[in-house]
């Protein structure tokens, strides 16, 4: 009993900071979740879900695309539905610093203004990564799930948030080494002093300039690895996920630029023709090693042929 059509929602994985990049610097990867929304014409929730979550996320009004898009609902005016039908294959890891928030996030906003009716006020592009930096609480994620490709965020005084899209290099070669063990980020958050030395905040300012330069052009392993250094946010977590931190040492340590993917625990590597086979040596049986792509498109809405 529905009363829309439903629509497909594909979203890609993310990986935040890029190490001196904090809160700004964003990837899109090549891996997906994709949801199936439709709306129903009776008041209840319907959820299923494959893969990471099944069995653990919410399956009623408070899964997070479903509180979503009540929420995109309410901002464009909309009216509620009675109901929401979703079916989640969910590729994307848990709390593992990849942007599975994220990417539920935007898959609940790109679904619910694919769907909105009866008066509803059109939700452009710009509000819509207002409303997802609003909901997820910072923009470094969701800027990339969006946009696709190479993202820098920042919020102004006023509190809105902007970003501007980069094209990476396509010799640029994201390697994510995926942990067995999860790490939410509020935990890793909560490590982070209230301030930082003036020395360390300049030198990430120059790293981060310095990565969107070697992320840019075509990538060279000595560049990668200087632009890569982060002083502000790495060290302080390492506590919470001390084989994380050890493997970015010793990756670096062999010349391969390694970073902390996001608040952690997964380790995100930037390989090239000359560092790509020094990384499997580093790496224990208990990681997961994906070669991956970067995502150039975003998340994007795919509606029924039939429609």
């Amino acid at each position: 009993m529905t009363h829309s059509d439903g629509v497909l929602v594909r979203v890609p994985a993310t990986s935040a900071n890029l190490g001196p990049g904090f809160d700004s610097l964003g990837l899109a990867l090549d891996f997906h979740d994709e949801v199936e929304a439709a709306l129903l014409d009776v008041p209840e929730v319907r959820i299923e879900i494959e893969g990471e979550g099944a069995g653990e996320l919410d399956p009623g009004e408070g899964h997070l695309i479903v509180c979503t898009m009540r929420a995109a609902f309410e901002r464009m005016g909309a009216p509620q539905p009675a109901g929401i039908a979703l079916r989640c294959r969910n590729r994307i890891p848990h709390a593992r610093g990849l942007g599975s928030s994220s990417a539920a996030i935007c898959a609940g906003i790109l679904a619910a203004r694919a769907l909105a009716s009866g008066g509803a006020v059109p939700m452009g592009d710009e509000e819509a990564f207002a409303l997802a930096t609003e909901i997820e609480g910072h923009p470094d994620n969701v800027a990339p799930c969006l946009a696709g490709g190479l993202t820098i965020a920042w919020t102004h005084r006023s509190g809105a948030a902007s970003m501007v899209k980069l094209t990476p290099h396509e010799d640029v070669r994201p390697v994510v080494l995926v942990p067995g063990f999860r790490l939410s980020t509020e935990e890793a958050r909560g490590l982070l002093p209230k301030d930082v030395p003036h020395s360390d905040a300049a030198a990430n300012a120059g790293r981060a300039a310095l990565l969107v330069a070697a992320l840019t052009q075509r990538p060279e392993p000595d560049l990668l690895l200087a632009a890569t250094e982060d002083r502000l946010h790495q060290d302080y977590r390492a506590p919470a996920m001390p084989r994380t931190a050890d493997l970015v040492r010793r990756l670096r340590t062999a010349g391969v630029a390694a970073v902390v993917s996001g608040a952690g625990p997964t380790v995100l590597a930037f390989a090239t023709r000359d560092t790509e086979d020094l990384i499997a040596p580093e790496v224990g049986n208990d990681w997961h090693i994906q070669p991956m792509n970067v995502d150039p498109l975003g998340a994007y809405v795919r509606f029924p042929e039939t429609r």
